[in-house]
């Protein structure tokens, strides 16, 4: 009989015993049974058991005679989110003393010498000095409490009528005022969060993170609220100074692309057409029959140029569209389109010629996409109107897989964003592709 080894000795786990018993094995701090060798089959080998210990060391334990595991090594059990509010609350101190004698110093300096020539100007400095700060303390937040709030607009000066315009503009910004409400008000209470939060660091270590998460919530509130952009005007005006950089990139590359389709298409066609007139005209007398079939290839030429006129006018804005409308111009796209596209139109009145090139275009632009990615058998495009809105919605049953990452789509968004329009893409992989685009209705004049 097998004597049992002594508890600090580790399990014998290589093979049987002396007997022919196997021993048993753990594995996660788990016993479990390993059956009998076969008759003749000898001794198990050493390796599968020398797993089984590694195993069990992985899971964090150490194995011992009778099978009982040492606990893993401690670790500080706070999840990474509240680590980070914590190093927030605590570093709320030192920056809000800093924010607080900041600006002490100017404003009351400066609205004390507010009557003298150094005043005022003080106070616009200040101003801009708040916004730097609130700037930090913005992305303090963005860092630490994963609070994302837009920047807000950028001071303008103007740029003409000297000193007191820029005095003026400065000393009016409701961003740097609300700045320095914000860097006023928060000095009590980052005194109170540090004192908390260090005491519960050292007395309250279990209900740490729900405080911490507490306090970082008022702090989360109070960062919205005061350093965010001023009102939902300045926001609108934020968006529209982007949509107009948008408007004026989109007009320079369709006139660059209308300058460039003329000169390497019907221009040089054009001075081509020209040149072969004016060698017909030299062989007019000497030889009538050349003459001739010179004049007749000019005249396919001139077709040729008369073409890509057309289709250059009709890039620009389509005669269809200004004359009949359009259901007519939108079913013109749908017969050069190379998927069978069926089209619905119901409108009781056409909209305003700008938003009505933009809606054909769209279509355009989008049926294109279809003839030549999308493998489609069939399409169709649908445009009705709301209340206020003119919707467009174009339907493939292709491969989908369609999103605004880059190419035409991406440029076709930022085209409908620029007049407050929206494009919506709904294409899964596998297909079918909806796309649905909105724009702005607004009402023709006579």
């Amino acid at each position: 009989m097998n004597a049992r080894p002594a508890a600090d000795s580790p399990v014998n786990v290589s093979g049987a015993t002396s007997d022919g018993a196997a021993p048993g094995a753990q594995t996660d701090g788990r016993a479990t049974t390993r059956s009998h060798p076969a008759p003749g089959a000898g001794h198990a080998t050493a390796r599968p058991a020398a797993t089984a210990t590694e195993a069990g060391r992985t899971a964090g334990t150490t194995e011992t005679a009778e099978g009982q595991g040492l606990p893993r090594p401690p670790a500080f059990g706070f999840p990474g989110a509240t680590w980070r509010e914590i190093a927030y609350l605590l570093a709320n101190l030192p920056v809000g003393i800093f924010g607080f004698v900041y600006v002490a110093s100017w404003v009351f300096a400066g609205v004390a010498l507010s009557i003298t020539v150094v005043g005022l100007p003080m106070l616009a400095l200040g101003l801009l000095g708040s916004r730097q700060i609130g700037k930090f303390e913005r992305w303090r937040a963005r860092a630490l409490l994963d609070v994302h709030v837009d920047e807000p607009s950028p001071l303008r000066h103007r740029t003409h009528g000297g000193f007191f315009p820029w005095l003026w503009t400065s000393l009016k910004d409701t961003v740097g005022w609300r700045h320095t409400l914000y860097l006023l008000v928060r000095l009590p209470w980052d005194v109170l969060t540090f004192t908390v939060t260090l005491v519960g660091l050292f007395v309250a270590w279990p209900v740490l993170p729900w405080v911490a998460r507490g306090l970082a919530h008022v702090d989360r509130a109070m960062v919205r609220a005061l350093l965010s952009p001023s009102d939902e005007l300045e926001r609108r005006i934020a968006e529209l100074e982007s949509d107009r950089g948008v408007v004026v990139d989109t007009a320079a590359a369709d006139l660059r692309r209308i300058e460039r389709d003329l000169h390497d298409g019907a221009q040089a066609r054009l001075v081509a057409l020209a040149m072969d007139l004016g060698l017909a005209k030299e062989k007019l007398a000497e030889d009538p029959e050349a003459a001739a079939k010179m004049v007749d290839e000019a005249h396919g030429e001139v077709k040729i140029a008369l073409q890509e006129l057309r289709d250059l006018a009709r890039g620009i804005h389509p005669a269809i569209l200004t004359d009949r409308g359009l259901g007519p111009a939108l079913s013109s796209l749908a017969a050069r389109c190379t998927v069978p596209a069926t089209i619905s139109v119901d409108l009781d009145e056409r909209p305003a010629p700008a938003i009505e090139g933009i809606a054909y275009f769209t279509v355009s632009e989008l049926l294109q996409n279809i003839s030549k990615h999308s493998r489609a058998r069939a399409a169709t495009v649908e445009l009705w109107r709301t209340e206020h809105r003119l919707l467009v919605q174009v339907w493939d049953n292709g491969v989908g897989g369609a999103d605004t990452s880059g190419g035409g789509l991406a440029g076709l968004a930022e085209r409908l964003g620029s007049v407050d329009g929206l494009l919506v893409i709904a294409s899964p992989a596998g297909g079918p592709t909806t796309i649905t685009a909105e724009l702005p209705w607004r009402d023709r004049t006579p």
